[in-house]
């Protein structure tokens, strides 16, 4: 079960996250170094005969759940999940999160969208005061351009995320572009999450500002993890 008091604060959250899941449940996996941490976990606890499928949200996850020897099912083949378990950037105190670090925001969105609970994993330095970004924006290439220009329009700054170890910008696991937007302090993340998502050829941003009602946010400390959000 939890391996607290190891003094990982992430290891801390991603397994306490993991006594979460019951057997026969359907768990959504998110992308992310805490979250595998949740993965080791569960896939300990499938040795012992947990049954649970796993729908990933990247390919990457996709491809360490395999590793871990967790059953998987695509977004297609479930009619609902039954908990997510994923990471996010940024987290307020009113739980509105920025998600995209990893280019797999928009994914996590579907999945956490088909979720009957969220939990969120992150260790204390993801906790702010206020949303400040930047703003993962995944683009179609078709309107990249359109969309830099009406970003700019709305006061801040646009980058083109570029790749590590590849010439080019970051192509999301859809093929899409991954655009940084940077506003500074966001005074209501809900308005702005809305403005940039109705964007012609957004595909979707990393702001998520609709699920607290679902949600547990898991903090991992060096010795526990401090508990937010629903708690049961």
């Amino acid at each position: 079960m939890t391996k607290s008091g190891n003094g990982n604060p992430k290891q801390n959250a991603g397994c306490r996250a993991a006594e979460y899941v019951r057997d026969g449940m359907i768990v959504g996996l998110g992308t992310g170094s805490t979250v595998a941490y949740t993965m080791d976990s569960l896939a300990e606890r499938i040795k012992g005969g947990l049954r649970i499928t796993g729908v990933p949200t990247s390919i990457q996850t996709a491809i360490k759940a395999r590793e871990r020897g967790i059953p998987l099912a695509s977004l297609d083949d479930v009619s609902r999940i039954d908990i997510t378990i994923d990471g996010a950037d940024q987290i307020d105190p009113s739980l509105r999160l920025i998600k995209g670090r990893g280019a797999a925001h928009v994914r996590e969105r579907c999945v956490a969208d088909a979720s009957q609970r969220l939990i969120i994993v992150a260790d204390s330095s993801k906790l702010c005061d206020q949303l400040s970004g930047p703003v993962p924006v995944e683009v179609i290439p078709f309107a990249l351009g359109h969309v830099v220009r009406r970003l700019e329009e709305m006061g801040g700054s646009v980058v083109i995320r570029d790749g590590v170890k590849k010439d080019g910008p970051v192509l999301s696991d859809n093929g899409n572009i991954i655009l940084d937007y940077h506003s500074g302090p966001i005074k209501d993340p809900q308005v702005l999450e809305s403005e940039i998502n109705n964007i012609p050829g957004v595909v979707g941003c990393g702001i998520m500002a609709e699920f607290s009602g679902i949600m547990t946010v898991i903090v991992g400390e060096n010795n526990d993890c401090q508990i937010l959000g629903i708690k049961e």
